[in-house]
């Protein structure tokens, strides 16, 4: 990506966590967000690439709930000083690592979870993106996508994202994520999960 885009999201890095998702702060948007993500994490001490991780929210959350071992990267610096920040005494402490999640310089065949949220839609090239995010997976490994379409128009549909997942995995398992709960209030888009184990 560019300097402008680092520099946008830079920006973006002080107010980021203020949206209900991002930040989390609200207990019951934290539960459902929980209730969402470790019931498809059965087992304890995971090793998680978080790409695009922002601030490092779910890095936190899957950290502290199921002492997941967590990487983040981001573009953005500033987003991952504040992901340092915010984890800062986190056990196990989550790593973070400042570069484009097209390409996160993170090892082959080293992840048991590769998690992306609302990052995959923003990829110049989404597929050749999605390639290098399967290539981290150990044999078995699962993808977690939370993607959407916006009612701007931007955005991956659903069906979109089923595609280019079953194009490199045989599984792609589709749920729409039409909870207002986890969002902090209704929402008037496309927002889903694709998880494929396979």
């Amino acid at each position: 990506m560019s300097e402008e885009q680092r520099a946008l999201w830079d920006a973006e890095a002080e107010t980021f966590d203020d949206a209900a998702d991002h930040g989390l702060r609200d207990p019951a948007v934290r539960r459902a967000w929980t209730e969402l993500l470790l019931p498809l994490l059965p087992d304890r001490g995971l090793r998680i690439a978080d790409l695009g991780c922002g601030t490092g929210t779910l890095s936190r959350l899957l950290a502290e709930e199921s002492a997941h071992v967590v990487t983040g990267v981001d573009l953005s610096p500033e987003m991952i000083r504040r992901a340092r920040e915010k984890n800062a005494g986190t056990m196990p402490s989550p790593q973070f690592v400042v570069a484009d999640a097209a390409e996160p310089p993170l090892p082959a065949s080293a992840f048991d979870v590769v998690l992306s949220r609302h990052v995959l839609w923003a990829m110049p090239d989404p597929a050749a993106a999605l390639q290098r995010w399967t290539d981290l997976l150990v044999p078995r490994g699962m993808l977690i996508l939370v993607e959407g379409r916006w009612h701007t128009g931007a955005g991956l549909s659903a069906a979109e994202c089923v595609e280019l997942v079953r194009e490199r995995r045989l599984e792609a398992e589709l749920r729409l994520l039409d909870d207002a709960s986890l969002w902090g209030g209704p929402i008037s888009d496309e927002r889903y999960l694709v998880v494929s184990r396979l």
